[in-house]
């Protein structure tokens, strides 16, 4: 069994090699290159290419010309954004005085404004230091308040104060004012009384008022006690001396 299987590998081998010598002898010679083809149809635009760098600035060859006559002027443009309002300049110099004016008609005293008044303590003091005289005498033109003790200036001018005020104690009182938002004491008035008896304390002053004001008396806290009876009346009054110009 083992020949047939001999001579059957020998008959393929012959065979492989007959058909490798047959295609090397019937092949045939290349061909020559044929004639081009007609030219295709455009085709679709490519995407944008990405920009490239600056060139060179060119050399200029040129003769530069002569500077061109001005322009017209251009239409007027809109106006701007209002800007914030500067710092106050400092006050100019005064004028020149005008003329003097035509002599006005001769004044009537009846007509001019004639504030007065006086007012008593009697059982009207208050928690405060503020000495309240409520019970009024007189009161021309309504310019003291027997509520608060404090006279209004309602008429610009020079006024006279005075108080007279009866004490068994030691006792010590001012004339306030209260101008220009501003209080301040003018005067102040004190009594040393060691007896225990009956004694006045008195004071008075001239004032430069302005319209709005305010005069009144105030008491020492510790030293502040005022007589209140039958027997003697303590009293504030004041008036207009004469009006400012």
């Amino acid at each position: 069994m083992g020949a047939p299987w001999g001579w059957l590998a020998a008959g393929v081998l012959a065979i492989s090699l007959a058909s490798a010598v047959t295609q090397d002898v019937c092949r045939a010679p290349d061909g020559t290159n044929g004639a081009a083809g007609i030219p295709g149809r455009p085709g679709r635009p490519g995407l944008k290419g990405e920009q490239g760098e600056p060139g060179a600035p060119a050399i200029r060859t040129g003769i530069r010309g002569p500077k061109g006559d001005q322009g017209d002027p251009g239409l007027p443009g809109l106006p701007g954004i209002l800007g914030y309002s500067g710092p106050s300049g400092l006050p100019g110099d005064p004028g020149a005085p005008g003329s003097r004016g035509a002599k006005g008609n001769p004044g009537n005293i009846k007509d001019q404004p004639r504030p007065a008044f006086s007012a008593l303590l009697r059982n009207s003091l208050s928690g405060s230091n503020v000495v309240i005289f409520g019970t009024v005498v007189t009161n021309q033109e309504g310019a003291y308040q027997n509520n608060s003790g404090h006279f209004v200036c309602a008429v610009p001018g020079y006024y006279y104060f005075t108080f007279q005020v009866v004490s068994k104690w030691d006792i010590c009182l001012s004339i306030m004012l209260s101008a220009r938002s501003q209080v301040r004491r003018t005067l102040g008035f004190c009594d040393a009384n060691s007896r225990a008896i009956f004694q006045v304390v008195s004071g008075g002053t001239v004032l430069q008022l302005q319209r709005g004001d305010h005069v009144w008396i105030e008491k020492d806290p510790a030293k502040g006690r005022i007589y209140q009876g039958p027997e003697a009346d303590s009293v504030f009054s004041g008036f207009l001396i004469f009006p400012s110009a």
